[in-house]
């Protein structure tokens, strides 16, 4: 890998380039350059790395002339390679989105792709599941993205006095957070000190999804008593938007 490393030196190939061109995080392409040879990378990868440069086994690396025909012939296959990652591969139409936007979107399916193909466990898929949830309720509860700020900011991505969002909500949460990880990480929560907390986790849960469950049962009852009314059977596209109508008057007649 020494003879690779200091090829792509030579070529003037960075490392966020190639890991794109490869479709894989630039963490993983430094897992994959620490690797003895080739043929312990995915075979996917080791072949198209070998097409990008010309050649048909890593023996070679050596002795490749690296002359500015060679540097042209490799920077157009890079630069089509990685515009065909971006575009095709991670997601078939990125209109609308800005140039900052299609890169971190790109990354992100980048990198949840190559989670998923390395670890086919159910923690993988359970994570990224728990994940899309998390995703789905980003716009509902604002301390989620105090969530995302905090383990940013703890593992040293983000400066740890810059605030995206609402700073004083932000700054209080984080504080408690950090107060929170202390106490769990040395040691000092013990399952048996904090089972009654947990307790009351679990049924503040168990009343939300009775209070979910009684408002669904409300409206289908609504939904019946109106269909009844109007004279209908079921709610379909011609119908929707009295049926609708029908059902928040009916809503309204209990306040």
């Amino acid at each position: 890998m020494k003879q690779l490393n200091e090829l792509l030196l030579k070529l003037g190939i960075s490392k966020v380039r190639l890991a794109k061109y490869l479709g894989v995080s630039r963490q993983m392409l430094y897992n994959y350059l620490a690797l003895p040879t080739l043929n312990e990378w995915p075979k996917e990868k080791a072949t198209k790395l070998l097409s990008l440069l010309n050649i048909e086994n890593e023996e070679v690396f050596g002795t490749i002339k690296v002359d500015g025909n060679y540097i042209i012939e490799v920077e157009n296959k890079l630069n089509e390679g990685v515009r065909d990652t971006s575009s095709k591969e991670v997601i078939a139409d990125l209109k609308g989105f800005n140039k900052k936007e299609q890169e971190i979107l790109s990354d992100i399916i980048n990198l949840l792709k190559e989670k998923l193909q390395e670890d086919k466990t159910k923690t993988t898929y359970n994570t990224y599941c728990y994940l899309y949830h998390f995703l789905q309720s980003m716009d509902s509860l604002e301390e989620l993205r105090y969530i995302l700020a905090y383990m940013s900011k703890s593992l040293s991505f983000t400066p740890p006095m810059e605030f995206a969002f609402n700073k004083d909500k932000q700054f209080i949460f984080e504080s408690i957070m950090f107060s929170a990880m202390t106490l769990y990480n040395n040691g000092g929560a013990s399952k048996s000190k904090i089972a009654e907390t947990h307790k009351r986790f679990v049924r503040d849960i168990e009343i939300k999804n009775e209070e979910k469950l009684s408002r669904t049962q409300e409206l289908n009852t609504a939904k019946v008593q109106a269909l009844r009314e109007l004279g209908y059977t079921e709610i379909n596209e011609n119908n929707a938007k009295e049926v609708l109508e029908k059902i928040a008057e009916i809503q309204s007649r209990k306040v």
